[in-house]
């Protein structure tokens, strides 16, 4: 048993003050406001609940920093792919483990207390399947574990180039399945989950490129209850291709095929009409917004205002993981919206702090679409983390949660999930052991790559 006393405290209606929240078999037991701490209780200036990150490719942190050369003419998502392709044929199962394992770790450290592994790197090398069809699944649950971030796992469906059913290139041969193959990787991923506290398994295609509508409608029931991800409308020639494969836009092919609502998480959904994306918030489909990746893979910007006037709901997720920061995330979205738009404070409502507004949207699109619940309330996960404001402690509680997002001097502290502490004074508690692992396969890898 953990009891927590906060000077304040961000619980579902609002910040309060003097809040003493009480831990029990890793969910909140008790919340009290207006009480003093009492002897024994671990004390701290701001508590807050930490943020799901609702999309990542874990073996891709590999290679952040590695695809910032400008090739011979201009580049693009589609060329920054080759790269990508080219370390994932590159890696063994003990690298993704340690590359998933230090990305996890970053993760906590920076405030996320889950993750939402949309993961597709199945198989070895040369394409062929491992005696253990799950082999890279357990990987990454044995990263999370190791870690101690609460995992959903979506084992993604890939089985196509393009759009029609365009057979795979070869860069894409790890993460190639059948349908049949893939209910297996279902079945053995629904036993790797099981033994993880916490554990939510999901489906996601891939996107509308690498499955058939067929393949599409086939694996949805494979999901039961869980999520659904799908990648969807980041680029724009992949709206063009789907327009000349279907007449449709990727966002409207979807709406009008298949049974989208709140088990859904739209990722990126960046090139959309006004209609689609009211028809997107009116579906109770999450976006799941990556703004550090989109910027860094150039694909533009989401049209928030919209949304959130139609009544949608966003989280945000770190993708290609290049850069492992809950304040950038958000901030680079916020930043992206006063660009586009001329304007300041978009995101958050009339005489509202963004920051604040920013947080709580986050928290509870990433939740929902990770199928999990959230917030400091009795029954609730317990799934918190506290702000270091030593730098800062003129500070008033209404204005920590925009410094933190927007200026420099807040960062994270203390970290629990499932009640269990990860990171204390900004620092994961096995950081050691989990980095010295991680250096020795990204010096094996780079060592291959130039070998």
């Amino acid at each position: 048993m953990t009891v927590i006393h906060a000077e304040n405290a961000l619980l579902p209606n609002g910040i309060a003050r003097d809040v003493r929240v009480l831990l029990s078999g890793g969910h909140i037991d008790s919340v009290e406001m207006g009480v003093a701490a009492q002897p024994g209780d671990e004390r701290h200036r701001f508590l807050l609940p930490a943020i799901p990150n609702l999309h990542s490719h874990a073996f891709q942190r590999a290679m952040a920093g590695l695809a910032e050369t400008r090739g011979p003419g201009d580049d693009s998502f589609w060329s920054w792919r080759a790269v990508m392709y080219r370390f994932a044929l590159s890696m063994e199962p003990d690298h993704v483990e340690a590359v998933a394992a230090q990305l996890y770790m970053e993760m906590l450290e920076a405030g996320f207390c889950r993750v939402g592994e949309f993961h597709y790197l199945h198989h070895d090398k040369d394409g062929t399947a491992y005696a253990n069809p799950a082999e890279m699944a357990e990987r990454i649950a044995a990263a999370s574990a190791e870690a101690g971030i609460a995992l959903t796992l979506l084992p993604v469906f890939y089985a196509h180039s393009g759009f029609g059913g365009s057979a795979p290139i070869e860069g894409q041969r790890r993460f190639i399945n059948d349908l049949d193959r893939y209910a297996s990787l279902m079945e053995r991923s629904a036993k790797i989950v099981a033994r993880l506290p916490g554990g939510i398994l999901g489906v996601a295609p891939h996107s509308l490129r690498a499955v058939t509508p067929q393949e599409l409608a086939a694996i949805q029931p494979l999901a039961q209850d869980g999520p659904i991800h799908i990648h969807i409308a980041e680029q724009v020639k992949e709206v063009e291709d789907c327009i000349a494969w279907s007449g449709a836009r990727p966002v409207e092919w979807l709406l009008d095929c298949a049974p989208v609502d709140g088990r859904w998480c739209l990722i990126h959904a960046t090139h959309m009409t006004e209609a689609e994306t009211r028809r997107v918030a009116e579906s109770g489909a999450v976006a799941g917004l990556c703004p550090v990746t989109e910027a860094n893979l150039g694909d533009g910007v989401f049209s928030a205002p919209l949304f959130l006037q139609s009544g949608g709901r966003f989280g945000v997720g770190s993708d290609s993981n290049i850069l492992i920061s809950l304040s950038e995330e958000l901030r680079l979205l916020e930043y992206s919206q006063r660009l586009a738009r001329h304007s300041r404070n978009v995101i958050a409502p009339p005489g509202g702090s963004t920051g604040l507004a920013l947080l709580q949207r986050a928290l509870e699109g990433g939740a929902q679409a990770l199928g999990s619940t959230c917030g400091i309330e009795p029954g609730k996960p317990a799934d918190l983390m506290t702000l270091d404001i030593s730098e800062v402690p003129w500070l008033s509680a209404e204005h920590l949660l925009d410094h933190f997002v927007f200026a420099s001097g807040v960062g994270i502290d203390t970290v629990w999930v499932r009640g269990r502490k990860q990171a204390e004074h900004g620092r994961h508690i096995r950081r050691d052991q989990i980095s010295a692992r991680f250096r020795a396969a990204m010096s094996d890898l780079l060592a291959r790559d130039t070998g």
